[in-house]
């Protein structure tokens, strides 16, 4: 045991203390925040004045509408993000789209709408005019509404500045809003009552045999699923090839020939994962503890604001626990297949292609989350959730959307923990012969050779 822990310590403290790992606890939440906050401040940078838009109407009925839905705190859109922003915020309400859609809304400048009238110019004579204008820089873009735009005619939209696609788009939204209410006021509609028609109907849905009093589902267990799953996908990423690294390190400089003397392969192999995985997990709790900091940081900032803030996660205390054994699992038996396969090659680059199936294996249990989402209880879903390489996934829907029976989560845990002690064993034996065999290719025959050796 004290040779064990002392393999342990060696792994742990050796790559603690390397500059790379301070690099990527600091680095990694940076660069983080480097491509997810700051892009959505620099897109809320107001770059200049107001858009100067004048329009030409031809059908004598647009201007107005249209003036209206383009100066009035960007159209109705702005209205339903208001009513948004009055209701709690909650953690799973905001998805990224909607996000980088507020931000190209602040950095809007508004628009200055003119109206052009005719006043006796030919349709050529007065494009031309706009056109002068905005070169001269009097005005940034023009419109042209036809006569038959309100029967399926095109509307023109001439720009300076044809690579704005946020303010074309805003343009081309309020046109359509606009030729929506002017349609509806002619045929003895109001606008308001339209708005009223296709409201949409607010429904709640929760999980049956509470009765009504049971909490509405919100999405959030499965979203830890697939958070739980990007973690091991994240952890395999980053950790896996130091794993493979670990066990090639003594290969490479012939040192493992006197650890044998010492310390049996299993033990080695175990106490280099194990070692190794505790460098990960303590970088995790370095990040996780940033992203806490962060986030009360956020939460307070909307308290400013006046925002009420308020966390429903409708999950059981359970479901934490299940998901903390199936992403040590998931973790584990990964990092062991990462083990296995720096025991049967010479060097770290060669096997980092061998390791490429591995990642497939991992990735494949997220395409089986759909089928086992729809028919949890099916017999599909029970034999993918006991597959060890999918159950970290698989099983954990299970458990989110229709807890299977206990002892089905109890069996695939103790087939997901078994297989990793049979990695480490047969890495240790893969490992203990191939330093013997130093320089011969680690074929699949060879290594069942190695196996089966005493």
């Amino acid at each position: 045991m004290r040779k064990f822990a002392a393999v342990v310590k060696r792994e742990y403290v050796q790559r603690v203390r390397s500059r790379m790992f301070v690099v990527l606890t600091i680095g990694a939440p940076l660069m983080v925040a480097l491509f997810t906050v700051v892009p959505m401040l620099i897109a809320g940078i107001r770059s200049g004045g107001p858009v100067r838009i004048a329009v030409f109407d031809e059908t004598g009925r647009m201007y107005e509408r249209m003036n209206s839905a383009l100066t009035s705190a960007n159209g109705e859109d702005d209205a339903e993000d208001a009513a948004r922003e009055r209701q709690p915020a909650t953690a799973l309400n905001r998805n990224g789209q909607e996000r980088m859609k507020q931000a190209a809304r602040a950095s809007e400048q508004g628009y200055a709408v003119e109206r052009v009238k005719q006043d006796g110019r030919t349709r050529e004579e007065l494009i031309q005019g706009l056109d002068e204008r905005v070169k001269a820089k009097e005005l940034d873009a023009y419109l042209v509404l036809p006569k038959d735009m309100l029967e399926g005619g095109e509307a023109r939209y001439y720009s300076r500045n044809v690579a704005d696609p946020s303010t074309r788009g805003h343009v081309e939204d309020a046109l359509t809003r606009a030729a929506r209410d002017v349609r509806l006021e002619e045929r003895g509609i109001g606008p308001e009552v339209m708005r009223a028609v296709n409201q949409p109907v607010k429904m709640k849905s929760a999980k049956a045999g509470g009765g009504a009093g049971e909490a509405e589902d919100k999405g959030e267990g499965f979203a830890l699923v697939f958070g739980a799953g990007f973690i091991i996908y994240l952890s395999i990423l980053l950790y896996g090839q130091v794993v493979l690294g670990a066990v090639v390190e003594e290969k490479e400089t012939r040192i493992a020939e006197i650890l044998f003397s010492s310390i049996r392969p299993f033990p080695l192999m175990l106490g280099k994962l194990i070692g190794v995985s505790l460098v990960a997990f303590t970088q995790f709790a370095i990040w996780g503890l940033a992203f806490a900091l962060f986030s009360l940081y956020g939460v307070a900032a909307l308290a400013a604001r006046g925002v009420p803030i308020e966390f429903n996660l409708h999950v059981p205390a359970s479901a934490f626990a299940y998901l903390l054994l199936f992403f040590a699992l998931g973790y584990f038996l990964y990092a062991s297949l990462y083990a296995l396969v720096g025991s049967m090659v010479t060097t770290a680059q060669e096997g980092g292609q061998l390791a490429m199936p591995i990642i497939l294996m991992l990735v494949m249990g997220f395409y089986f989350v759909f089928p086992v989402m729809r028919g949890p209880d099916s017999p599909f879903a029970f034999w993918v959730s006991m597959v060890p390489f999918f159950a970290p996934i698989t099983m954990l829907v299970r458990i989110m959307t229709q807890t299977p029976p206990a002892w089905q989560i109890a069996l695939s845990l103790a087939i997901g923990f078994s297989t990793v002690a049979l990695l480490i064993w047969l890495a240790g034996r893969v490992y203990r012969v191939g330093m013997l065999m130093y320089g011969k290719r680690a074929t699949i025959p060879e290594v069942l050779k190695w196996i089966r050796r005493p």
